[in-house]
């Protein structure tokens, strides 16, 4: 290690710490996860640390703290499209699917409004796919918010729910940065 530039060391000191105290914020989750039948291994959430680690690069993104995978869980695990064979992978994809839109919507939407977004199309128009919210619903909602449109009237167009037509209320308040 003498041999390597003391920026590259620290920065690799620095990753591994962000991956370590992100695992441990991921594995505190299942305390609240686990009524739901879910939980995750430390295998699986150093994982989906390394899943978080990467996203965040190929997106050009940094975060201080420890990132979305622990709200993503948080807001996800009562989901009744959820169980425990599909957890692991579906935290993967949203996890890598949530950085990507936030690029795509500018930082338009805060992390809790696009999460609040995600999981209501998650369990109403996608009914669980993670392809339909990946594939449709967030790049639908990208190019109405690149479009100059708000999350209230992105809301009160896309039929969330999948039954009856959205009305302004289901967004949950203000689609400003919170």
């Amino acid at each position: 290690m003498d041999d390597l530039p003391k920026e590259l060391t620290l920065a690799a000191f620095c990753g591994a710490a962000i991956r370590q105290n992100t695992t441990a914020n991921i594995l505190a989750c299942n305390e609240q996860t686990a009524p739901y039948g879910l939980t995750l291994t430390p295998q699986a959430a150093a994982a989906l640390a390394e899943t978080q680690a990467l996203s965040l690069k190929r997106a050009g993104r940094i975060e201080f703290g420890g990132g979305i995978a622990q709200q993503l869980i948080l807001a996800f695990c009562d989901s009744p499209y959820l169980d425990a064979q599909s957890y692991e992978q579906t935290l993967h994809e949203l996890t890598e699917g949530f950085y990507e839109f936030k690029n795509d919507t500018c930082d338009v939407l805060s992390d809790t409004a696009l999460l609040r977004v995600m999981r209501q199309a998650f369990d109403g128009v996608c009914r669980g796919s993670v392809e339909q919210l990946l594939g449709t619903v967030l790049p639908a909602l990208a190019r109405h918010i690149r479009a100059g449109g708000t999350l209230r009237e992105f809301l009160s167009v896309y039929d969330m729910s999948g039954d009856a037509p959205a009305d302004s209320e289901t967004d949950g308040g203000d689609d400003s940065d919170e």
